[in-house]
């Protein structure tokens, strides 16, 4: 009688627990179709893990086969995606990123679809810069410019090779970054343009960059020549600025107190200001005129006749400034305007911006 009891106890409960696990089964079944058929999950939670690694070795294999040789370019892409796979994104947000940084946002030498290149510095630190395309133009300043001097010679130059510079000056965040340490006057923040640089200062920190292995294949960075400069500050216009002919410290940072084409008087900010903070030239390049005298390739010299690609004096006492400054008056900012200074000097009104160009 026990033993029948003990039948009829047990048989219920099996049947219980098999009928539990069908509907386990069929529930399980259910769940993983949904997932497959559902148009916006596409894959299982645990094809998605999957996924996030599969999209962050991907972006470890573009950083390796990039910057082969390492050095401080490598470093930086590995911070920047580090940062991203310790951000608490989830899983689907950081594949995104990645994508978008690493995979497909740039081309592999780092050109972005609207034709800007982005170079990464350590820290994340970026360094924009702006195609420049090859062309003509008049160098120099016509006779009936106010304020022109006489080693303002106009002459047809013809720049037979593209480059790129620099959007903005190279700022107080990107020299840190690269050199190691700030000797501007006016630390004000990261995004303000570093001074007290001199030329070979500047030089030295074009070096920094091509030894690092940041310029692509068949280039290299350097200062831009002074044809470069003038070429591209000008950006297709003839006038004294820009953006016109008239300057009073409110288009650009310089002393507003003493106009030019204007006898109204604008601001003087007596100090360096953010790049970017006025408005850009046609080609997309800010602060080409005021902030900080921006630093040459070319030894000075007067100019000769016309010229093919010009690079300035084989040899000289002094390196050429371009733009004018903060502590200037508006005539000295014009783009034909020239200054020379001894290559070791440092003052905080002296800065650069930086080029890349197709190795000769």
């Amino acid at each position: 009688m026990s033993g029948s009891m003990s039948k009829m106890s047990l048989f219920p409960g099996w049947r219980l627990a098999l009928r539990a696990l069908a509907v386990c089964l069929l529930l399980a079944a259910g769940a993983f179709f949904v997932s497959c058929s559902d148009g916006k999950s596409g894959k299982r939670s645990d094809e998605d893990g999957a996924s996030y690694f599969d999209t962050l070795a991907e972006a470890e294999r573009v950083i390796d086969a990039q910057y082969p040789s390492g050095g401080i370019a490598s470093q930086a892409a590995r911070e920047e995606l580090q940062k991203i796979h310790k951000s608490g994104r989830p899983e689907a947000e950081k594949i995104r990123l990645i994508e978008e940084k690493f995979l497909s946002g740039a081309k592999p030498d780092g050109v972005r679809a609207d034709g800007t290149r982005s170079v990464s510095l350590p820290g994340g630190v970026k360094l924009e810069m702006v195609r420049i395309p090859a062309g003509s133009f008049t160098m120099g300043s016509p006779s009936g410019e106010p304020g022109r001097e006489s080693d303002e010679k106009t002459h047809r130059v013809a720049l037979t090779k593209d480059f790129w510079l620099g959007k903005y000056e190279v700022t107080q965040a990107q020299w840190q970054a690269v050199m190691g340490n700030n000797p501007s006057e006016f630390k004000k923040g990261g995004n303000y343009p570093v001074e007290q640089v001199s030329w070979d200062d500047a030089m030295a920190f074009c070096r920094k960059l091509n030894d690092a292995g940041l310029a692509p294949s068949g280039w290299r960075f350097d200062l831009p020549t002074e044809a470069q400069w003038e070429y591209a500050c000008r950006a297709g216009t003839t006038t004294a600025f820009h953006f016109g002919t008239s300057l009073n410290g409110t288009e650009a940072n310089c002393d507003g107190n003493y106009p030019y084409g204007t006898s109204t008087k604008g601001p003087f900010l007596m100090a360096t200001c953010p790049v970017g903070k006025y408005r850009p030239n046609a080609w997309g390049l800010y602060d080409m005129h005021g902030n900080v005298w921006e630093w040459c390739s070319d030894w000075y010299g007067d100019y000769g006749g016309d010229a093919t690609d010009p690079v300035g004096p084989k040899s000289g006492g002094d390196r050429v400034l371009r733009g004018g400054g903060w502590c200037v008056n508006a005539r000295d900012c014009r783009a034909a305007y020239r200054v020379r200074l001894t290559p070791s000097l440092c003052l905080n009104s002296l800065g650069f911006r930086v080029a890349l160009v197709r190795v000769q």
